[in-house]
């Protein structure tokens, strides 16, 4: 049973702590960004270095009071916020934001966890590298965060999930020790992978201070083009002859849907589509070329290829850096705009690519049986991510579907696991679907996850209530 965070508690982690460490809450601390939580508002401890968390953590064991760690706030599972049970304190590493080394010839950074992922870019971009991690929340999603919940993103086709980018960590486990782990091996065979373990772990197992990161030579040109594809299985087609022509250089791959073009014309960010009319189904790739290659014939060469053999109908090729950056932003802003209707259930998938076609006419079949709904399927086609986001139709509220909520998530989940695939993606578990763990997870892997979390967080003081179901 934990305690709550008291004025007792406070005064003495005060005492133990420089001054200034301890804050009440702002209301960023308590919120997150689908409205649906709500954190209690407290007190928010903001150390400056690894020890100070160590600090912290051996305050919250001993006093049993749980700890909620706080990124940027941009999670959309509700894992930053607590709201309800003992008022927890809240941890945030905004204050913890050094580059402590860069070492080109070896592609490897170490930073600070509270670096926002922007800074990262730019610290890598500095040395002449690449550090490929892309969100639409890079400039306020913080490093320690995307390493606690596994960001994925645009480029996980060509460079993985945020767990593939780390070699090492400095991390507080949940007693107060400190764990110095931030080599820069590439080959590390000695027992468990801890990084590994807490990379995910949502803060559930232990706060990341630190990290050491891989970084990337910059491709000597970019390449983007948005290609009008007939049908999602045909963009499958279109992705695999590319990566037969350019190996792994394909750095990004997305599909979009006419739902998603059709809500940035209703509702924005306007954007001027480069093509006659919104297609059904279109596809956003990006190539990362060296320099022998030239961007813009290699790119018109596929799209030829391609349409020959009927896998596009039309396409537009960026001619510059500039127009690289709209056609991106085009589908960048797909998730504001989608913010903009409201939805009625947001779902971040993930399937074996071969079942993609076929979950795409089979969901909205499942979904016609319970309601009326507008459909926006888009996402990271490439690594076989789908946001698949329920929408009211034109005409009536939110509120109306809110009865069919639950059930509508459930039908697509259904059928995302029986088709081999994850309720979870890239977004974690967080609060939102510690109850499709519970559902979906085999039973020996769930029992593995408790026995971890009871080992390594006996108390359960870390984040609680958050990945695993009560």
């Amino acid at each position: 049973m934990l305690n709550p965070c008291d004025k007792t508690f406070l005064a003495d982690l005060a005492a133990r702590l420089p001054e200034g460490r301890l804050r009440p809450a702002e209301p960023r601390h308590l919120e997150e960004p689908r409205g649906r939580w709500a954190g209690q508002p407290g007190t928010v401890a903001l150390p400056h270095s690894a020890d100070e968390v160590a600090t912290i953590l051996r305050a919250c064991a001993a006093a049993r009071v749980g700890l909620v760690p706080w990124g940027g706030g941009t999670g959309l599972v509700g894992g930053q916020v607590m709201p309800a049970g003992p008022l927890p304190l809240i941890l945030s590493l905004e204050k913890m934001t050094a580059l402590r080394g860069i070492w080109p010839e070896e592609n490897v950074m170490v930073i600070e966890a509270g670096a926002t992922l922007s800074a990262v870019h730019d610290a890598a971009s500095a040395a002449g590298r690449l550090f490929p991690l892309a969100l639409a929340s890079q400039g306020t999603a913080t490093i320690g965060g995307n390493l606690s919940t596994n960001a994925g993103g645009t480029a996980v086709l060509r460079y993985g999930n945020a767990r593939d980018l780390c070699l090492g960590l400095e991390a507080v486990l949940p007693d107060g020790s400190l764990w110095q782990g931030l080599k820069r091996l590439r080959k590390d065979n000695t027992g468990y992978d801890l990084r590994g373990l807490l990379i995910g772990a949502e803060g559930t197992l232990g706060v990341i201070t630190a990290a050491s990161l891989k970084l990337f030579p910059i491709p000597a040109h970019r390449v983007v083009a948005l290609l009008v594809v007939p049908s999602p299985e045909a963009a499958l087609r279109l992705l695999r002859r590319m990566e037969a022509r350019v190996g792994g250089l394909i750095s990004g791959f997305e599909l979009i849907a006419r739902t998603g073009l059709d809500f940035l014309a209703e509702v924005g960010p306007a954007h001027r589509l480069p093509l006659p009319a919104a297609p059904d189904w279109s596809v956003m790739v990006e190539l990362g070329l060296p320099a022998a290659m030239e961007p813009e014939a290699t790119m018109a060469g596929l799209y030829e290829e391609a349409a020959e053999a009927g896998l596009v109908l039309d396409g537009v090729i960026a001619a510059s850096q500039a127009q690289a950056d709209a056609l991106w932003a085009i589908r960048e802003d797909l998730p504001e705009a989608n913010r903009r209707i409201g939805a009625v259930s947001s779902h971040d998938i993930s399937l074996p690519l071969a079942e993609i076609p076929g979950f795409l006419v089979a969901a909205p079949q499942r979904l016609a049986r319970i309601g009326a709904f507008r459909i926006n399927a888009f996402g990271h086609l490439g690594d076989g991510n789908l946001h698949y986001n329920l929408f009211p139709e034109a005409g009536r509220s939110k509120a109306e579907y809110e009865p069919l909520r639950e059930t509508a998530k459930q039908a697509v989940h259904d059928l995302v696991h029986a088709l081999g695939g994850s309720v979870s993606a890239e977004h974690g578990i967080g609060r939102l679907k510690t109850g499709d763990l519970a559902r979906y997870a085999d039973p020996a892997r769930l029992a593995a996850l408790r026995a971890i979390k009871a080992a390594l967080d006996p108390l359960g003081i870390l984040n609680p209530g958050a990945v695993l179901p009560g």
